[in-house]
């Protein structure tokens, strides 16, 4: 795919500690990673801007990164780089995150700016939303972002620290975007509502389209104009083994389709979409960790 057609996706990058009785592994993870090594996986050239320590653990990330044809903007990260635990040794999974993780910043310099300006698409995923200046920061960086700002807010109860701010900041750049995805766990820890009310808030508010993605019943696409489509994830050979990248990996094929074919105009082009995206969404859920799979034949 020509460079022309690069996105740039600004978000989190972090190591997913995994620990269960018997074992303890790690991943490179984070939502915005995960999304921008999707879309390297789907053939398209990708940037990554994030806040990556200069540790071990940014040393494992920039050479995941690098190993799948992903060029990191990398922000310092004074505390370090990011860590998100998920502890199973108890039963019921517990999720923690370190202090870099809670205190994630990203700087919009000269490099950060550049990178935006070249993007035929900006997605952006688990911001801190709940930093205005840092809101503020990102919306002077992104030129006209109603034509190219994809958001995705994926929010974690452990790195907020305002919610209410957090949803206030999230919606001034929802209304500014081409395309904002969000999904049922979004809905009732920001809103303590249900998706199909919070679609219908964000485009009354004025965002032009909403990719809403419902776990194991499938996903949805409103616009502004009334349209309404859904779609069922799909039915794969072989056994549910993680679903924790699925919806990182809805939203790059989203955006590969937006990027290769166009924005849909019709209610038949949204159920392609939507229907690739669910594809992928369930070969991604037949696998251990975040990484986008490709289903084969």
């Amino acid at each position: 795919m020509p460079q022309t057609h690069r996105v740039v996706v600004v978000g989190d990058a972090l190591i997913d500690e995994m620990r269960d009785p018997e074992s303890l592994r790690e991943f490179p993870g984070g939502a915005a990673l995960n999304v921008a090594v999707g879309l390297a996986v789907l053939g398209v050239p990708t940037t990554l801007i994030a806040m990556v320590g200069g540790d071990a653990a940014g040393a494992v990330l920039r050479d995941f990164l690098a190993s799948h044809d992903v060029t990191l903007v990398a922000t310092p990260g004074p505390f370090g780089s990011s860590r998100a635990t998920s502890d199973r040794t108890d039963g019921e999974p517990t999720y923690a995150f370190n202090e870099a993780a809670k205190k994630r910043r990203i700087e919009f310099g000269p490099a950060e700016r550049a990178a935006l300006d070249a993007a035929r698409l900006v997605v952006v995923s688990c911001f801190p939303f709940d930093d205005t200046a840092q809101t503020d920061a990102f919306i002077a960086a992104v030129s006209e972002p109603e034509q190219r700002l994809v958001i995705d807010p994926n929010p974690r109860a452990g790195m907020l620290a305002d919610a209410d701010l957090f949803v206030a900041n999230f919606e001034r750049m929802a209304a500014r975007s081409l395309l904002t995805k969000v999904g049922d766990e979004d809905a009732e820890l920001l809103y303590r509502s249900t998706l199909d009310d919070l679609r219908r808030r964000l485009l009354a508010a004025g965002t032009q389209t909403v990719l809403a993605t419902a776990g194991r019943a499938g996903a949805s696409v409103g616009t502004r104009d009334g349209l309404l489509v859904s779609e069922p994830i799909t039915s794969l050979p072989g056994a549910v083994v993680d679903t924790m990248g699925a919806g990182d990996a809805t939203l790059a094929s989203t955006v590969q389709t937006m990027l290769t074919r166009g924005v849909p105009t019709d209610a038949a082009g949204w159920q392609s979409l939507l229907a690739d995206a669910m594809l992928i969404a369930a070969a991604t859920c037949r696998s251990e960790g975040g990484l986008l799979r490709v289903p084969t034949a």
